[in-house]
Parts: C-alpha cells; structure tokens; sequence
C-alpha cells in the first residue's frame, strides 16, 4: 500500500485555523467535547476534499464547512428529542385519573412544599446552580458563564446542593441514610 505524501498546505491549514474553528464551535454547542469532535469532522473532510489546492480562502471554507456540519448536528437533535417526545407522550387517562384522587394530589403538594423547603435551605449560590440546571435546563458550562464560575465549581454546587436535598427529603420521609 502506497502511502500518500504529506501536503504542507493542507496541515498549515489545519494548524493554523484549529483553534479558531474549535472557539467558534463551542460558541455554539453544548457541550465542549462534541465541539473537539465537530472540529475534528471539519479537518478530516478538509483533508479528504480533493479540490483543496483551487480554494481560494481556506478559513472561509473551514468556517462553512464548521457551519454545516453544525447545522446537521441541530437538525439530528431536533429530530431526536421528536421521536423522544413522541414516544413519552403521557396516557391523558392516567394524569386525569391521578389528579381526580384527592389523597394523591394532597401527597404531591405536600411534597412540593417539602422540596421548596429543603431548597430554601440551600446556600444562594448553590440554589441559584441548581435552579438554573434543573428547572431552567441550562447546562453547566453556561450555568458557569452566567455564574462566573468555572464549570468545576459548578459541579460542585450541583452536586452538594442534590445531596443536601436526597439527605433532608429521605430523612423527613423516615429514610435515613447511613453515614
């Protein structure tokens, strides 16, 4: 098997527009390693594209290839998270028959009210972390740049905030956690 020669364009290309293609991406997604992923995608079409050499503006090419390939990714999720829906659709008859039952409703409420308690105990930061990851659905590194805190520390009041709630529900409900 005959192995093709290096092309210095082609990896200039690629060191040179790495990191502006890997910022613009994680601007855009979720998640920073589906971005370092996406990035690579970018780079490995831009080497396997055979009229690399007739582009005239590689970085604008990269960019629309970034764009692209960002586009398709949106457009999986959004089909995705549809068929999801589709198939979590809840019986309506199970939610009429659930809500008619007062005994069920006033266990709800009870439990709702519990849980604004045990929130309420929460430090600031910590309830404003959870709040905006559990009920707002904002992911972590956002949660970070609305915070400004890093996504470590974020994790942190997330998951110190959650323990403090499983161990003060679970204790008022008589389950207690061994130590």
């Amino acid at each position: 098997m005959q192995r093709s020669k290096p092309d210095p364009l082609a990896q200039e290309t690629c060191r040179g527009f790495y990191a502006d293609i890997l910022h613009f991406l994680r601007k855009r997604m979720d998640n920073a390693s589906d971005a370092a992923d996406m990035t690579q995608d970018v780079f490995t079409q831009w080497l396997g594209y055979r009229d690399r050499a007739r582009v005239e503006q590689p970085r604008a090419f990269l960019f629309q290839m970034a764009r692209n390939l960002l586009s398709d990714h949106w457009r999986r999720q959004r089909v995705r998270h549809t068929v999801l829906d589709e198939q979590s659709e809840p019986d309506e008859n199970a939610v009429i028959d659930n809500n008619a039952d007062p005994l069920h409703h006033a266990q709800q409420q009870q439990r709702l009210e519990q849980l604004k308690t045990v929130i309420g105990e929460l430090s600031p930061r910590r309830r404003e972390a959870l709040m905006l990851h559990r009920f707002e659905g904002l992911s972590q590194a956002q949660i970070g740049e609305r915070m400004g805190i890093s996504v470590s520390m974020v994790e942190k009041h997330i998951a110190a905030a959650l323990l403090h709630c499983k161990q003060r529900l679970d204790s008022d409900n008589g389950m207690e956690q061994p130590e």
